[in-house]
């Protein structure tokens, strides 16, 4: 969860801008540190945080089920929505969701069903790092927190595949042995709707069945896959990550753009979300990616010991990490 944090904050500032400007300001690996006491987040940690909270709720009268998070999400992303804190530049999906959540209506009416923005798997962490779920339970999970504002199967399939690595990092799998895994359960999963969870929104789609709906988001994950192995096939270290696997405004691509990052620096977690800082896309949701990647592989201790005194939501984040860790 701090390395969640962590790398937003690095990565608030450069998002936005060209390599170039982020050289002649940062210099060429980019922001070095969080800056400022506290050093601010954006909207990817607040939402995560809101994952979280809920889920530490539903947790707390198992077992897990849609009847139970849903509502608890629900009032998480509407207490976000109308926070006097939600000034970090939230994405259109997640704001137009959201107020739909307020009105309130279903949330199958209230998603928006074309989306895939990173909106869907940039705060799904938490329940990567929830213990005691079921594969079955956790993948479900995943997908209904992101089908709740972006509705487009690569969002649902690209937050399962971000939560299922941030489980199998902390429970020890080599980071060399992630694309592999990555790429079996795209193949595992991908006629698996989890209609108890997801109800009928796959007939927003026009997909015809729900089998058809949820491939379309297996196989651009599995194509964001195949270019992540490609790239560090020939790893480069000191180019814009987001020539190889994309600038990560859409789910698939922040995926690939942050397991890249961790992946180039897989035991010195700074220099990971900095490489996403540093970054010509989506900045702040490829490092806070990376960063969750990076917490989940080494912990707490990897992290600079005096930025989690100054990094905003402290409080929240080891709530969140402290219960599950």
């Amino acid at each position: 969860m701090f390395g969640l944090a962590y790398g937003d904050a690095l990565g608030a500032p450069t998002e936005f801008l060209s390599m170039a400007q982020i050289g002649q300001r940062f210099g060429g690996l980019g922001p070095e540190r969080p800056e400022g006491d506290p050093a601010l987040v954006t909207d990817d940690t607040q939402m995560a945080i809101a994952v979280g909270l809920a889920l530490l709720d539903a947790l707390a009268d198992p077992p897990l089920t849609a009847d139970r998070v849903e509502p608890l999400w629900r009032r998480r992303f509407v207490e976000w929505l109308d926070s006097p804190d939600n000034t970090r530049a939230p994405g259109n999906t997640c704001l137009t969701a959201c107020r739909r959540l307020a009105a309130p209506v279903p949330w199958t009416e209230a998603t928006q069903p074309g989306s895939k923005g990173c909106g869907a798997n940039m705060r799904v962490a938490p329940v990567g790092l929830a213990p005691g779920l079921t594969d079955e339970t956790r993948a479900a999970a995943s997908q209904l927190q992101a089908a709740m504002t972006h509705g487009h199967p690569t969002g649902l399939a690209a937050s399962e595949l971000t939560a299922f690595a941030v489980r199998w990092l902390a429970d020890g799998l080599a980071p060399a042995d992630l694309p592999g895994a990555l790429r079996d359960r795209c193949h595992e999963q991908r006629t698996t709707y989890h209609g108890d969870w997801l109800g009928d929104l796959w007939r927003a789609s026009g997909s015809g069945d729900p089998w058809r709906f949820v491939s379309r988001g297996w196989e651009e994950c599995l194509d964001a896959v195949d270019r992540l192995e490609e790239a560090l096939a020939r790893p480069d270290r000191a180019a814009d990550p987001c020539e190889a696997t994309g600038a990560g405004w859409v789910a698939e691509e922040a995926l690939a753009t942050g397991l890249l990052c961790f992946l180039l620096f897989p035991d010195e977690p700074v220099a990971a979300i900095r490489r996403g800082a540093a970054s010509s896309g989506d900045s702040d949701s490829i490092a806070c990616l990376a960063g969750a990647f990076a917490g989940a592989h080494l912990g707490m201790d990897a992290w600079p010991a005096e930025w989690a005194a100054r990094i905003e939501y402290a409080g929240d984040l080891a709530r969140i990490g402290g219960a599950w860790d």
